[in-house]
């Protein structure tokens, strides 16, 4: 079993390395026979020391200039080797229990991929409850968050990869699509839960509360023009770090 960690970042200097020494500790701690990583930086186009400071932790970093998350994820499964492709991003951290259970879901034979439950800390009330109700919807419907998705890589480019026409919600596209996949063949996708993806609450200390709702309102009501336009989705890509 050989797995690729893929990571899309764009001026993510400040948390890249702490995203890359999780990687590390959580392979370290399940090194067994016949596994096999390695681990991809995407550099999205960033103006920062993104790609120097992944290089100094011993990624392999690749280039794809064109700032979009789910052409940066592409671009990375294009120069992965492994028969798994792992996705997670750079403000998360995983860990050694999530890397465990990942590794005996691809041992058992028996799924197309999975994604995870996160984990944020000091989230205010709104934001935790927010948080809760996409957990519930996650499980429910086997929707990957973008933060985490695992998948067979013959899967992910049978179905053709990230929707790149999406700016956001990318991930849920590929879960139904791999979810397509695997029905066909009785492999399985579904949500790890027992130990989540810590991820980052940056968002929530970066934007207002009004920003975050007219983000949200804007794609409830015009979500085709909303997730196909980066220019609608500032809270994603209007670079604020």
């Amino acid at each position: 079993m050989h797995l690729s960690i893929i990571i899309p970042a764009f001026n993510e200097a400040r948390l890249i390395e702490q995203c890359l020494q999780s990687i590390a500790t959580s392979l370290a701690a399940n090194h067994y026979p016949g596994f096999t990583s390695e681990v991809i930086v995407v550099d999205n186009n960033s103006t920062d020391s993104t790609a120097l400071l992944a290089k100094r932790k011993g990624a392999r970093v690749i280039f794809e200039p064109i700032n979009q998350i789910g052409r940066a994820r592409n671009t990375g499964a294009a120069a992965a080797s492994g028969d798994w492709l792992l996705f997670v991003d750079a403000d998360s951290l995983l860990n050694p229990g999530m890397m465990a259970d990942i590794v005996q879901m691809i041992g058992n034979g028996k799924s197309v991929g999975c994604g995870s439950t996160m984990r944020m800390q000091n989230l205010p009330w709104w934001t935790n409850c927010t948080l809760q109700i996409w957990t519930r919807i996650s499980i429910l419907f086997r929707w990957a968050s973008g933060a985490l998705i695992v998948c067979r890589s013959d899967a992910f480019r049978e179905v053709g990869g990230f929707n790149q026409k999406l700016y956001a919600t990318d991930e849920i596209d590929l879960s139904r699509q791999l979810k397509k996949w695997g029905r066909k063949r009785n492999l399985k996708f579904f949500i790890l839960r027992k130990h989540p993806l810590e991820t980052s609450s940056r968002k929530i200390q970066l934007y207002s509360e009004l920003e975050i709702a007219k983000q949200v309102l804007h794609c409830i009501l015009n979500p085709r023009r909303s997730l196909q336009n980066k220019k609608h989705l500032p809270i994603w890509y209007d670079g604020r770090r």
